[in-house]
């Protein structure tokens, strides 16, 4: 096993060679491959011109790109020269840029375009250590700056000359020592400076490769989360130490790439999921675009299927189970389902083939898994694509450790959970006091406690965080004993995974003292077609209430065929029959026999024409910053409770 990631960068180029280690696009939007050995060679250059330059070991230097080839270019340079990337994306707001670059103390800072030194001049007086700015776009114009094609070219002048002291560099690194400090967006206050070893992300790439999720080297990756988050570099670095390619894309180009590059895995968020989701059911519930025929047949095909893989998921207990069955129970349920796997079998697969392989084309037609993470995947969403046939991986994690804490397997692909825990770690749920409900090693043995208690999630494992960077009270309080406090509360289900039920910063508690998780309330209500976002509010008050931005091309739509012309988005929200419709809609979702106690019914609420907005209310991988928009909509909120 490699000591540290630059060692695992070397080894997969003497393994893997000339095969294609990253695929991106030309100027006519072409994939070009790049192999292992050119992608470690040129880390090796720039590492030569970051050593040449001053760069010491166990210096930061920021990084601030997008997904792209110069983005791994560069942080193979920066590892390998012993430095630790400090990396963001190009949608950081002003005030991150300069608090993460002072933060830090970066003296290097490499940026991708003309656009993102624009944002970096407009605060440049504000900036204590930046000094040296390296460009990564070729095409960029700008003076006065360094540009990553002459790094690189200087530093392959270095080593042509005999120059090894990127290899010497290399040596020195400790698997305790820092390959990168990720600030993290957050839902409160600046953001906090996760310092991840190399030892941190070794244990991830060497435990999810051997016995989690098996990856081998005729995979295809595709890479469309933010790169600068460690749940997207994660799967790169797999991809590197596995020898599968890995193909940049984006949202904007997905459909087609998916299409070129016919990906077999690929890391995702819930929203992407979401949104292919609605895609679909917008697709086929239009009379325009799907005939009355094939839409017949999708719901046959899709009735079928659920009833299944239903079945096949209990046969090969792989259905979730919160309560504990009896055997008996388990015994006439698995009869049951026996013999409606028999009888679905001829029609499932005859419509698999005819109606779902179809719609499986859309993403290229391999596609193995997806491994979901971020947030908390809709049960309807996930329900749909692995019923489809697209298996979707949901796993749990966070920056803080590494990210990967849980993961659902092929062998272990059970709903309504996060899977299994990563080797080498441990989970105890605790309650309010600290004491231990539950405790379960890797093995998924129950050391302690019972399943089917709920607590807050505490982690022990060597994928943890050595802490906050500069911030030692903050990393006392979540890292005690060696145990990771989350915030986010689960339960290990019958099944012997873990499941999350919310999270204890979400919490809301009313004015009588009950807590109410938000997330599963906020979930079943966008399963309405007329409601884009919502996030429920009612901290301290007598009930919940919500935020709502409702999905304005379904409105428009409703809003004709009932009369209401109106087409100005607020006077619309305005509008007495939309605001009624809403009531009734939020109704029909949100009551007891949806599940829901009569505290967990949503009563006031607002409509607003505003979207929820990564880099504004939102974090880079879709979660609400509610204590945001909590402040920048205190006033409604007031108004509505006190005309309660």
């Amino acid at each position: 096993m490699p000591a540290n990631l630059p060692e695992l960068f070397q080894q997969s180029a003497e393994k893997f060679g000339n095969r294609p280690a990253f695929f991106s696009k030309d100027e006519t939007k072409n994939y070009k491959p790049t192999t292992f050995k050119e992608v470690y060679d040129l880390g090796l250059n720039l590492a030569e011109a970051l050593i040449d330059l001053g760069v010491q070991a166990r210096e930061n230097v920021a990084l601030i790109a997008d997904n792209r080839l110069e983005w791994i270019v560069s942080d193979y340079g920066i590892l390998i020269a012993g430095a630790a990337d400090v990396p963001r994306g190009t949608d950081v707001t002003d005030s991150e840029i300069v608090y993460i670059l002072n933060h830090c103390e970066a003296k290097v800072v490499f940026l991708e375009n003309d656009k993102v030194l624009e944002k970096f001049q407009k605060n440049r007086s504000q900036f204590e250590f930046a000094k040296t700015i390296v460009i990564m776009d070729k095409k960029s114009t700008a003076t006065g700056v360094l540009k990553l094609d002459e790094l690189l070219s200087k530093g392959k002048d270095l080593r042509d000359k005999g120059s090894k002291k990127a290899e010497e560099r290399m040596k020195g690194i400790k698997p305790d020592d820092l390959f990168t400090i990720i600030y993290t967006s957050g839902t409160t206050g600046m953001p906090k400076g996760v310092m991840l070893m190399h030892s941190n992300m070794l244990h991830q790439t060497s435990s999810i490769l051997s016995n989690m999720i098996q990856i081998r080297s005729e995979e295809r990756m595709l890479s469309i989360l933010p790169v600068w988050h460690v749940f997207e570099r994660v799967f790169e670095y797999l991809a590197i130490a596995a020898g599968c390619a890995t193909y940049y894309t984006n949202v904007r180009d997905l459909r087609d790439d998916m299409k070129k590059a016919k990906p077999t895995f690929m890391a995702s968020a819930p929203r992407l999921w979401e949104s292919i989701y609605n895609g679909i059911y917008t697709r086929i519930s239009d009379p325009k675009q799907t005939p009355a025929i094939r839409r017949g047949l999708f719901k046959l095909a899709y009735f079928f299927s659920k009833h299944f893989n239903a079945s096949v998921r209990f046969l090969k207990g792989n259905q979730v189970d919160y309560t504990g069955r009896n055997p008996i129970a388990s015994l006439f349920l698995g009869v049951y389902h026996l013999v409606i796997a028999i009888l679905t079998a001829p029609l499932y697969f005859l419509l698999d083939l005819i109606v779902l392989s179809k719609i499986r084309e859309a993403t290229g037609g391999e596609l193995k898994a997806s491994v979901s993470g971020g947030g908390a995947l809709q049960k309807h969403v996930d329900a749909f694509f692995n019923d489809i046939g697209i298996n979707v991986l949901e796993g749990y994690g966070m920056t803080e450790t590494s990210p990967v804490i849980s993961v659902r397997t092929f062998k272990h692909l059970v709903q309504g959970s996060v899977g299994v825990i990563t080797p080498g770690s441990e989970v105890q749920l605790r309650d309010d006091s600290g004491k231990v409900l539950a405790h379960m090693d890797a093995n998924q043995k129950l050391i302690a406690g019972k399943f089917g208690l709920r607590g807050v999630i505490h982690l022990r494992g060597p994928q943890v965080m050595k802490g906050y960077y500069k911030n030692p009270e903050t990393t006392a309080k979540v890292i005690k004993d060696g145990w990771m406090d989350t915030g986010d509360i689960g339960m290990f289900n019958f099944k012997k995974t873990l499941t999350i039920t919310g999270r204890a910063k979400d919490t809301v508690v009313l004015l009588g003292g009950e807590n109410v998780e938000p997330v599963p309330i906020e979930n079943k209500l966008t399963e309405s077609p007329y409601i884009f976002q919502v996030m429920v509010i009612g901290q301290d008050q007598k009930n919940l209430g919500a935020i709502v931005i409702p999905d304005f091309e379904k409105l428009g739509e409703w809003a004709k065929e009932n009369g209401i012309s109106e087409t100005d988005k607020q006077k619309l929200i305005e509008n007495p029959k939309v605001i009624d419709f809403y009531k009734k809609e939020i109704k029909a979702l949100n009551n007891v026999k949806t599940g829901f106690k009569s505290f967990e019914q949503v009563t006031p609420f607002f409509l607003i024409t505003k979207q929820f907005e990564v880099g504004d209310e939102m974090t880079n991988l879709h979660k609400m910053k509610r204590h945001l928009i909590t402040e920048k909509y205190k006033d409604k909120i007031a108004s509505l409770y006190a005309a309660e």
